[in-house]
């Protein structure tokens, strides 16, 4: 059963496994305040001694915003080792995203602005790689250069020979790869 409790009765998990990073917490804090019914909808779980099993991270945003109550619901009737199974299983992930329906359906700046990590774009991969340092693994690799949609990699071959050589046993093949499908590219050309 869902309950209203002040901020003050309810206790932080000293062992709480889970972190989060500046930039998510606020994006948490922003969500709260924009849509608190959230909080009645997936209240913050806690055991019989009032410590916090599940919603850390949303009462210490409570906390932030100066909340005085918050909705919980009690984990009762539950051994010590389900209460700790219960900690990891309430964080786990189990489910992916269906990247196609999120990037058709959904607002990339709205999923962002809700603490989602969603795809980035080709310039921002570009960057990332140019920007590598000595140690990267990118070094002595092809250059990348940013177009319109794509990127382009290109390749320097010491002598014409080697480049022949390189066409002509299709090493030019190279693989684009999402979530959902794979299909290999000669040149732009789809594989057959």
């Amino acid at each position: 059963m869902i309950q209203k409790v002040k901020i003050t009765d309810i206790f932080s998990n000293p062992n709480n496994p889970r972190l989060i990073k500046k930039e998510k917490f606020d994006k948490l804090v922003k969500s709260i305040e924009e849509f608190p019914e959230m909080l009645k909808l997936r209240p913050i779980v806690v055991n019989s001694d009032m410590h916090i099993l599940g919603g850390n991270m949303r009462f210490k945003a409570c906390e932030q915003l100066g909340l005085k109550e918050v909705y919980i619901i009690k984990a009762e009737n539950l051994t010590d080792k389900q209460l700790q199974q219960f900690v990891i299983i309430d964080n786990v992930g189990f489910g992916e995203w269906d990247w196609d329906i999120l990037a058709n359906a959904w607002d990339t700046k709205e999923l962002k602005d809700w603490g989602m990590d969603v795809w980035q774009n080709n310039t921002e991969n570009v960057d990332y790689i140019n920007n590598g340092d000595e140690n990267s693994e990118w070094v002595d690799m092809p250059d990348f250069e940013k177009g319109d949609g794509y990127i382009q990699c290109n390749i320097i071959f010491a002598t014409e020979t080697e480049r022949e050589d390189y066409i002509n046993k299709n090493l030019i093949q190279y693989k684009i790869i999402n979530r959902n499908k794979q299909k290999i590219v000669y040149f732009g050309t789809e594989a057959k």
